[in-house]
């Protein structure tokens, strides 16, 4: 056992090709998936992840908005849901339905909102099971850097919830700001944000 205080960080250092292969795999299949609108019909059991797309005429949104007919190739969000107990170790099989339940809250909260509607949006979605769940984070994280979607990177909130009594002192979200209407945000006490500002910050990111 070595006592040196300074250490070769490539001793130390692991990287698969193939393990990156895999996330590609699983990348490349996942856009090649069905692409459905909201609310999905089908409930469905097993933990994945997500891609949203929008179609619809939110001005701000223009040029990444899919018509009808184009290919989708610029996600809006995405979003993943892991096992029950993965925090935990526990096992990772699941006859739950995280994946659907969590596309389900996302379609809640934009009907909620006053200047989104869940027909214009379209998602994709791959169920990752058994050891496949251990790439769950992984895939999302690659999509995301690939993707860089609005609602991921250029402004936040989408994936809020309800903080809960006591919790109500921060400021709406980004989101909330552009898009308001979900009851929980009229609890929060926190200074409103200049909705210009927010507009602004979207067209720099799609710029």
């Amino acid at each position: 056992m070595s006592s040196d205080l300074f250490f070769d960080k490539d001793e130390h250092t692991y990287y698969s090709p193939t393990f990156q292969s895999v996330v590609e795999e699983v990348i490349d299949f996942l856009e090649e998936t069905p692409a459905y609108s909201l609310p999905l019909s089908d409930r469905f059991s097993g933990p994945g992840v997500y891609v949203l797309y929008y179609r619809g005429d939110f001005e701000p949104y223009g040029p990444i908005s899919h018509g009808e007919n184009e290919r989708l190739s610029q996600p809006i969000y995405i979003g993943k849901a892991v096992p029950k107990g993965r925090r935990q170790g526990r096992s990772r099989s699941s006859d739950s339905a995280e994946l659907y339940k969590r596309i389900s809250e996302h379609r809640r909260s934009i009907d909620k909102v006053e200047n989104l509607d869940p027909k214009d949006f379209l998602c994709r979605f791959v169920i990752l099971e058994q050891e496949m769940s251990d790439t769950i984070v992984t895939v999302e994280s690659a999509l995301v850097r690939k993707h860089t979607p609005l609602w991921n990177s250029g402004i936040d909130g989408f994936g809020n919830h309800d903080p809960g009594s006591g919790r109500y002192d921060q400021k709406p979200s980004q989101w909330d700001t552009l898009h308001p209407g979900r009851s929980w945000v009229e609890k929060l006490k926190g200074e409103s944000r200049d909705r210009s500002e927010v507009i602004e910050q979207v067209q720099d990111h799609i710029s």
